[in-house]
């Protein structure tokens, strides 16, 4: 009878160091994906901010250059080049140092989740003013045609030109964001980590 109760206590705090250690390591598989999938939305927004920035340096050097040597049209498509991409400029620096500066956090899954829905929001919306760019650009090109105005012509050209890319550049930032974020919820979902910043615990089904 003695024996029994020895070999079930056994087999008992046996079960209790074996559902442990698959706590702990799943705890720490979930740590590093919930990393691994912060990082890669970081990497995303740098990649990006990236890719702007050296659109705003190409469009201002050569906005100034040929700006300043030609006339009539031409003048004032590649003058408002330069300009609008100042503003391109200042957003990818913000946002490339922004991407760096959370590269060394380690966020709680809450916050991985809210970090990830503001840029996904911030995309898109920046779609939305795209739209409304090219919209603009469109109406001051007709302008210019009904009013023969050079200057016009020349910025509703450029702002088209810039609407169309922001277009394309913030659909694809979108898109990318939009499937890290995927991953990143339905990870969350398959495995329920809980952190609250000092305590780390996890869901298992048994």
């Amino acid at each position: 009878m003695v024996q029994l109760h020895v070999t079930c206590k056994n087999r008992a705090m046996k079960k209790t160091i074996i559902i442990l250690f698959i706590f702990a390591f799943s705890t720490a598989v979930a740590q590093d994906s919930l990393k691994t999938l912060d990082l890669n939305r970081l990497h995303i927004q740098k990649t990006g901010m990236e890719v702007l920035g050296s659109w705003a340096i190409a469009n201002i050097a050569t906005g100034a250059v040929i700006s300043g040597n030609t006339n009539g049209q031409a003048k004032y498509f590649y003058q408002m080049n330069a300009l609008w991409n100042i503003a391109n400029l200042g957003a990818a620096v913000s946002g490339y140092i922004g991407s760096k500066k959370y590269g060394g956090l380690t966020l709680t899954a809450a916050e991985a989740v809210k970090q990830q829905k503001r840029i996904e929001t911030i995309f898109l919306v920046n779609g939305s003013l795209d739209v409304l760019y090219i919209s603009g650009g469109i109406y001051l090109n007709h302008r210019g045609i009904v009013n023969n105005s050079d200057k016009l012509k020349g910025y509703g050209s450029s702002i088209i030109l810039q609407g169309a890319f922001l277009l394309l550049f913030d659909g694809t930032m979108y898109t990318s964001e939009k499937h890290n974020g995927k991953k990143l919820r339905d990870f969350l979902q398959r495995n329920p980590v809980l952190f609250d910043g000092k305590k780390i615990g996890m869901l298992i089904s048994l």
